[in-house]
């Protein structure tokens, strides 16, 4: 097993002789538990799957890692047990059991995190979010003075008709009296009426919602291609509640109503300009994973050609850009549990795959995130980048053998004719070839994808010509899609008449639109196959065929 966000190995020998670094294991324990959890096999070292045949742990061995852990570190709570492999080689197992009531640190003060397979270091400025998003200042459960017998009356009663008429609640908590089911969702105290933060949000009075600390505020904010502002709508009274707010925005801004119209045949086919389903999603997430424990209001930005959502704070701890996608934190995790029984929001860690694929069905390209000194943006284009790949989509859609993951997969490849393994997975975002396979190797395995036959790690994965056949697609036939042994022939035949000439020379002759990196490749190709020489150095470099 590789090393991840739950799971890490250590040699005997971080814990056993002259070599033991338990300052080194007490790290990692920091992090684990300021993190998720996780686990530790002891015995293993980094580049094998399993210990030394040979390996034995002495019997007081697990003992001994337990009380030096818990004499290095404060609110670490630790267990082990000895195991043994397959191959009968002995090892440890050390348990490192989420904390979500106080953050781990080692003795000597320091803090970490677990972020992919690394234990990162906090500093003093993320040790207030650390806080709020393991739930040790948790906004949402802080206990008001207003009583629920106070809320706003039609605010209760519509909360109630609509968790009693989910699909997503079970009969157990509908049957729940008003309070039980209050209580249930944290929305008041359970030793007392008062409601909690997350309560008024919900179903408190405006007033009570005023004078709650750092409740929601949106803004939407029009702008020309100038970048003038045009138009602005503001909900900053506290009369709406979560869920109204997000119908509020669906229902008030018109541009979520505009479409493109595109030819589907015979018929005409409009492709909304935003999705509803993504509208509510990046909305709901904005008011779910926001840290109401800082000031400011969320943004929604419209440009001509795309929107922004830019939310205050930064993403929880152990959340980049690049793990989005993968990697979930619950932050407010009683409002994100609301949310989903009231279908405001898919589960947790599916709200981006949802927009994936929803965005590459209709033709457009996926969310963009970025996280700055202090707020999180996600840009979505307006535009239709390829009208024929909504119909490969709709096509693999209605075949109903694929998975979203393979659905998402599909369309990025189908979005750029073409893509290397370690393309997808730079899009992906994904840690390495074991993460992308169950992503690609269906569609390999049931005909929707065809590799190339390179044997290297230039094999290139395209959308079958069958599928693009019964697709009824018409796009423009691409170099893009050019098979190796003919590249490196247009190459050759570019050098009998041009040479020498520079990689950019040939580029410009034989097609812009194949790739420069597959050109390059290719060019290095036939120098090691002693086909064609460079002359020169760096940018001034030029080939001829080898005499």
């Amino acid at each position: 097993m590789k090393e991840n966000a739950l799971y890490d190995k250590k040699s005997l020998k971080t814990v056993v002789g002259k070599t033991a670094d338990f300052a080194e294991l007490a790290k990692d324990c920091v992090a684990f538990s300021n993190a998720q959890g996780g686990v530790i096999d002891i015995g293993i070292e980094d580049d094998d799957m399993l210990p030394p045949v040979l390996q034995r742990i002495p019997e007081d061995l697990p003992t001994i890692i337990v009380n030096k852990i818990s004499g290095m570190t404060h609110a670490v709570i630790a267990t082990t047990e000895k195991s043994t492999a397959e191959n009968g080689g002995e090892f440890v197992k050390l348990f490192i059991h989420w904390n979500p009531n106080a953050i781990a640190v080692t003795s000597s003060g320091k803090i970490y995190v677990r972020i992919g397979d690394q234990s990162v270091p906090v500093g003093p400025e993320d040790v207030a979010r650390l806080a709020a998003d393991k739930g040790c200042l948790s906004w949402e459960d802080i206990v008001t003075g207003f009583s629920w017998k106070d809320a706003d009356e039609e605010k209760l009663a519509k909360f109630i008709e609509l968790i009693k008429a989910s699909d997503r609640v079970s009969d157990f908590v509908k049957q729940k009296d008003t309070k039980e089911l209050l209580d249930y969702y944290y929305m008041t105290d359970d030793e007392s009426d008062h409601m909690t933060h997350l309560g008024v949000m919900f179903i408190g009075k405006q007033t009570q919602r005023g004078r709650i600390m750092n409740a929601p505020v949106v803004q939407c904010i029009k702008y020309d291609q100038y970048g003038e502002k045009v138009n602005k709508w503001l909900w900053d009274d506290f009369s709406k509640s979560p869920y109204e707010i997000i119908d509020e925005i669906w229902k008030t801004i018109p541009e979520w109503k505009e479409s493109t119209e595109i030819s589907d045949g015979m018929f005409r086919r409009n492709i909304p300009a935003y999705p509803e389903s993504v509208i509510r999603e990046l909305v709901g997430n904005a008011l779910v994973h926001r840290p109401y424990t800082v000031r400011g209001d969320i943004f929604l930005n419209i440009h001509p050609d795309y929107i922004e959502i830019v939310n205050p704070g930064l993403l929880p701890i152990g959340v980049t850009v690049d793990n989005i996608l993968h990697v979930t934190r619950k932050r407010n995790e009683h409002m994100a549990a609301i949310f989903y029984a009231l279908h405001l929001m898919e589960r947790e860690g599916s709200g981006y795959d949802m927009m994936y694929e929803k965005l590459l069905a209709n033709g457009k390209s996926v969310p963009i995130v970025e996280e700055g000194d202090d707020y999180v943006k996600v840009r979505v284009e307006r535009r239709v980048t390829s009208q024929e790949v909504i119909k490969i989509m709709q096509f693999a859609d209605q075949s109903q053998e694929l998975k979203q993951k393979q659905l998402i997969c599909l369309g990025l490849i189908a979005m750029h004719e073409s893509l290397t393994a370690s393309q997808i997975i730079a899009f992906l975002h994904l840690k390495d070839a074991d993460a992308l396979r169950p992503w690609l190797r269906p569609l390999v395995d049931k005909g929707f994808v065809a590799a190339t036959s390179d044997k290297s790690k230039a094999k290139e994965y395209r959308v079958e010509t069958s599928i693009l056949r019964d697709s009824n697609y018409k796009g423009t036939t691409s170099l893009k899609r050019i098979e190796s042994y003919r590249l490196r022939e247009l190459i050759m035949e570019d050098l009998k008449i041009y040479q020498p000439c520079s990689i950019s020379d040939i580029h410009e002759r034989i097609g812009k639109e194949i790739p420069l990196r597959k050109l390059q490749f290719q060019i290095k190709q036939l120098i090691a196959e002693d086909k064609i020489e460079p002359e020169g150095q760096k940018r001034w470099t030029k080939y001829r065929i080898k005499t």
